[in-house]
């Protein structure tokens, strides 16, 4: 009698189908791999990559409100200093984000108040300005006469709306609609998704930190404190250039005589925000405008917008994050540019802040371990 096969001994033999000497399988084999048969390792490696497809598909369908949701989590730690600052002295932590929430809604209608006239007057202008137009077209003796007698303008237009092109501008409408709708939406979604997450902040740290050991967990707080730390120090660091550099085109633009400088310096002030390209932008809008007044005038000021760019980049934003975060230049430009290919604008905003995070936790669990050992 064979000996029996000790436990633990290695795996169990392949079984794997046998030939008689007549050329027939042996009857009742099947070939299994490890204990498990050819039918179940393939069952299992089919749904496995069915759900990774679902779940790929999901978050694609998903990805503008994890997007937003994103956007929502950083505006709600940049506010955490604000908040925190309050709450050390005395105030509870709802009637904290009260106050920022009521600061911000403040700034916002400030901002309406700075643009909508401005807009409006230029609005009011135009539909005053169009019935001479009209007088003019007709008008075989103005140059808007001379130019419709030789490109027939209205005729085209005429054809145009004829030929389904009212239906174009219907759809048009519409599709500025829409894009109105889903702005507003978005934005909504954002205030109220930061409020929350103000507001209960320390709660969801807690509940975040239970996923973590009970002996690690004392660590893994104090590396998530420094995180938000950094993090918020960095949001203010840029709202306080943002400001700067609103401030700055608003007195250029005073002196100057460029319309609407209120205006423009807090456009500034929202573009600046934008890491690399925000202040660029920006300032090629606001040379644009100036050149309403005359072309040296938009020279000059597309030349203080270079000059200024070069000023924030090595005196002001080294100053102002001396302090803050410790973020090498490379490291800052290649995750602006990571960051605005996978979530545009939002990426763009959240990546040093991200890289601020990774950086620290590489210092925390891995560069240390590699210099001790």
């Amino acid at each position: 009698m064979a000996a029996a096969r000790p436990e633990g001994d290695g795996p169990e033999p392949v079984e794997r189908s046998t030939v008689g000497p007549a050329g027939a399988r042996s009857a009742g084999r099947r070939v299994v791999v490890g204990g498990r048969s050819w039918i179940a390792v393939g069952f299992g490696l089919g749904l496995g990559a069915t759900l990774a497809w679902l779940t790929v598909q999901t978050v694609l369908e998903v990805g503008s409100l994890l997007t937003l949701l994103l956007l929502a989590v950083f505006s709600a730690l940049a506010l955490e200093p604000v908040v925190a600052w309050l709450t050390r002295h005395r105030l509870p932590r709802v009637w904290a984000v009260l106050v920022v929430l009521v600061v911000l809604l403040g700034v916002f209608a400030g901002f309406l108040a700075l643009v909508v006239p401005p807009v409006s007057d230029e609005v009011s202008a135009l539909a005053k300005a169009v019935p001479g137009w009209l007088r003019d077209v007709h008008d075989h003796n103005s140059t808007l006469g001379r130019f419709e007698d030789r490109y027939h303008v209205l005729d085209k237009v005429k054809q145009q709306f004829s030929s389904g092109g009212a239906a174009g501008l219907a759809g048009g409408l519409l599709g500025a609609g829409r894009v109105v709708v889903g702005a507003v939406t978005s934005a909504v979604v954002v205030i109220v998704v930061t409020v929350y997450v103000m507001a209960f902040l320390p709660s969801l740290k807690r509940f975040c930190l239970r996923f973590v050991a009970a002996s690690k967990r004392p660590h893994a707080q104090e590396v998530t404190d420094e995180i938000l730390n950094r993090v918020g120090r960095y949001m203010l660091g840029n709202v306080v250039t943002s400001v700067i550099a609103g401030l700055a085109s608003f007195l250029w633009c005073v002196a100057l005589g460029v319309p609407y400088p209120a205006a423009l310096g807090v456009f500034i002030a929202l573009m600046d925000l934008i890491p690399i390209v925000g202040s660029t932008i920006g300032g090629f809008v606001v040379s644009l405008v100036a050149l309403s007044v005359s072309l040296p005038v938009a020279l000059a000021t597309a030349g203080f917008y270079v000059a200024f760019r070069v000023a924030e980049d090595y005196l002001i934003v080294p100053r102002v994050m001396r302090f803050a975060v410790d973020v090498h230049p490379l490291v800052t430009v290649v995750g602006v540019l990571l960051g605005g290919a996978l979530l545009g604008i939002v990426g763009a905003l959240v990546a040093i802040p991200v890289a601020v995070a990774i950086g620290l936790i590489l210092d925390e669990h891995v560069f240390s371990r590699t210099d001790a050992s």
